[in-house]
């Protein structure tokens, strides 16, 4: 259970140095304030003073070093101050007035549920700058990445800027944002200085990239839902791969070359099909010998494949 501030507003008076008048102000205590350990106690003054106070001759409120002695206002069965002049009085109604509404506030504060309070923290989490999200979750998460994941990460971070400005907040973004923003790179200009477009595939990289930057953002509670399982990605087209006739096979194999071993693992790759990355993590047992035929069981570093 909710343990409450009991926060108290009551209606007090000051006195005017240079006349006989009081000011009325609110007192409320305890205020805890954010950054601040102990309570507060806070005075709002109202701009009123009274003169014609009725002094509670029972009820000291103060005794001087002369002797003299200064007493607490008289208060109506309601807690108003009591004076005698109609003026007074309507200034002493008003100050009550303020007093309830303050009193009001410290007890909804006190009254907020733990569910208010997180939806308060969600929308304050939906008007962050996405944009300013996606840089911070692509250092953070590729500091150690290969050159071209990086590369990919800070193109895809700069066409999203080119798209959207350098703000863009997360209650911004939605499934017709996501639908626009994957129309514009199937026409999205080339980097550097490349002229046109980029191709179909590497929109597909970069939008797969910011659904992962949507997918981290709804784990990290800036969304409320997860968006990239609800937006379909770009289709990769298939492309043509060049390859070597048996003829341009066996004039490779005949021509003279300086590095053995560079010769060898270019052709080696040239009949298997294997790039370089791939040739180098591989291991003998991963090649089976079956009567005058040898086998690779190898699965490529990229895709996967067997």
């Amino acid at each position: 259970m909710k343990e409450l501030s009991k926060t108290k507003s009551t209606v007090r008076l000051r006195k005017v140095e240079d006349r006989k008048e009081w000011y009325l102000y609110i007192e409320s205590y305890p205020v805890f304030v954010a950054g601040k350990k102990q309570p507060q106690r806070v005075r709002e003054y109202l701009n009123r003073t009274v003169a014609t106070v009725e002094w509670d001759k029972k009820r000291t409120a103060r005794t001087e070093k002369d002797g003299s002695k200064t007493y607490k206002p008289k208060r109506d069965d309601n807690g108003i101050i009591m004076c005698r002049s109609e003026k007074d009085k309507q200034a002493c109604l008003y100050a009550d007035g303020v007093r309830k509404l303050r009193q009001r506030e410290y007890d909804n504060a006190d009254l907020y549920s733990d569910t208010e309070t997180a939806q308060a923290e969600q929308k304050e989490r939906s008007q962050q700058n996405f944009i300013q999200y996606f840089d911070t979750a692509a250092k953070k998460r590729h500091a150690n990445s290969s050159e071209s994941i990086i590369v990919n990460w800070k193109r895809t971070y700069e066409l999203l800027k080119l798209f959207a400005g350098d703000t863009l907040p997360f209650s911004k973004i939605d499934n017709r944002f996501a639908e626009d923003f994957r129309l514009f790179l199937l026409s999205a200009p080339c980097g550097g200085n490349k002229s046109g477009t980029i191709s179909q595939n590497t929109a597909a990289t970069y939008f797969s990239i910011f659904k992962a930057a949507l997918k981290q953002a709804f784990v990290d509670g800036y969304l409320t839902i997860d968006l990239s399982a609800k937006i379909k990605g770009i289709q990769e087209q298939e492309t043509r791969r060049e390859f070597l006739t048996v003829e341009e096979l066996n004039t490779l194999a005949a021509t003279p070359c300086e590095y053995k071993d560079l010769k060898r693992a270019a052709l080696f790759s040239a009949l298997t099909g294997l790039r370089h990355c791939d040739i180098q993590k591989m291991q003998w047992k991963e090649i089976q010998i079956d009567g005058d035929q040898a086998r690779l069981n190898f699965t490529q570093k990229k895709n996967k494949r067997r």
